[in-house]
């Protein structure tokens, strides 16, 4: 019985795995068992797999910081020139034509000397024009030692040198049309067709260089065409003229027979009156009109008494009424004396010497004034050569009863 015993008591102290013999069990407290056991470490890359990849990556970067570099390096180097003096020694005129693209504007610059890198210029502007900002054609004044930036922002104002041409009321369209063919800045043939008579405003008309004549003769149309609806609607509701036809036709004349702005609306109550009561209106620029058309009385042709009986369709000393159209290209002053003409019941006026008018409403009155006109013409005759003011009553004519 006591060898049982000891068998028994020698299995027990052996280890559950006895068939590998790997020692006792250690026992372990509930902390250790919860914790995760130790996983085995991911076979190593060889040292030639890690170094190819260190290169490349080293490469990208390094790669990456030069392009950085060169790229904030050039950056500032365009920003700098952009902003910095330009190389114009002296101020000076730069045209940009219609059509001109960035490329070519910027071209054009440095092949002037107004800026030294055209590519600098094109590129930076680009940036500055991303807004829908253009570079506007004209001709502008460079200042000398003007940036870049500068000049852009001048071109894309447009504020460009402006010309002028110089058209004064009373004109004919024939006159007005010389002097747009003789101004050199202007470009371009006129129009074939000559606008008809009084359909031109008169006035001074800014323009740039490149302007065509056509367009400043449309302008000028479209320009009249609107002051006399306008000045047409704001009419005395009971003007003797019914049509804006014979309105501009009348303010044609009135725009012939006087300059001065404070007589012109009672020059209008004359005709105006002698319209009224079937009087001829006898205006001697009705009579150079008729004689010399559109191209106008030379300077040293004096109306001859001869003249006044001539029959034209525009000579008032013979027709009755209206003649068929203006004579000259009223202004707004004048389109509006007729518009709007004094109340008076005055039938005749004549120069009084001073630039003025003397006004009558009697033939008697007239006459003295037409005595008192002549007499001071003769004092002034043996001073001085006399000079008669274009347009003005004149001659035996003046005296002559209307009928």
């Amino acid at each position: 019985m006591g060898g049982a015993v000891n068998n028994s008591n020698q299995t027990s102290e052996m280890s559950p795995g006895h068939g590998g013999g790997s020692g006792p069990i250690i026992p372990k407290s509930p902390n250790e068992a919860l914790k995760p056991e130790r996983v085995p470490d991911p076979p190593r890359r060889s040292k030639k797999a890690r170094s190819q990849l260190v290169i490349f990556l080293n490469f990208v970067m390094t790669a990456v910081v030069i392009v950085c570099v060169v790229a904030v390096a050039g950056f500032y180097y365009m920003v700098s020139t952009f902003q910095k003096a330009g190389p114009l020694e002296a101020n000076t005129h730069f045209m940009v034509r219609a059509g001109n693209g960035l490329a070519e504007i910027a071209n054009n610059l440095e092949r002037n000397g107004i800026i030294s890198d055209a590519r600098v210029f094109r590129y930076v502007s680009a940036t500055y024009l991303r807004d829908g900002g253009t570079l506007k054609a004209g001709e502008y004044d460079i200042k000398a030692g003007a940036s870049m930036k500068e000049i852009m922002e001048l071109l894309e104002s447009g504020k460009s040198i402006l010309y002028s041409v110089v058209l004064p009321e009373g004109l004919t369209v024939r006159q007005m049309m010389l002097r747009l063919a003789e101004d050199t800045v202007l470009e371009g043939e006129l129009p074939a067709e000559i606008p008809p008579e009084g359909s031109l405003r008169p006035d001074t008309y800014k323009f740039s260089r490149g302007t065509k004549r056509a367009d400043i003769v449309q302008q000028m149309r479209v320009a009249q065409e609107r002051l006399i609806d306008l000045v047409w609607e704001k009419r005395d509701p009971d003007l003797l003229v019914k049509t804006k036809e014979e309105f501009v036709t009348l303010a044609s004349i009135v725009e012939r027979e006087t300059g001065k702005d404070d007589e012109r609306a009672r020059v209008a109550s004359v005709f105006l009156n002698r319209l009224e009561k079937g009087m001829r209106l006898q205006s001697d620029p009705t009579i150079i009109y008729g004689l010399f058309g559109g191209e106008g009385k030379p300077a040293d042709r004096p109306i001859y008494h001869s003249d006044i009986q001539k029959e034209t369709p525009y000579n008032t000393y013979v027709i009755k009424g209206l003649p068929p159209g203006p004579i000259a290209n009223p202004g707004r002053a004048a389109l509006e004396a007729v518009a709007n003409p004094w109340r008076t019941k005055d039938l005749y006026f004549v120069a009084d010497g001073s630039g003025g008018h003397a006004f009558a409403e009697t033939l008697d009155a007239h006459n003295a004034n037409v005595r008192r006109w002549r007499q001071l013409e003769a004092e002034r005759a043996d001073s001085a050569e006399s000079e008669l003011s274009d347009g003005q009553p004149g001659g035996d004519e003046a005296e002559k009863p209307s009928n």
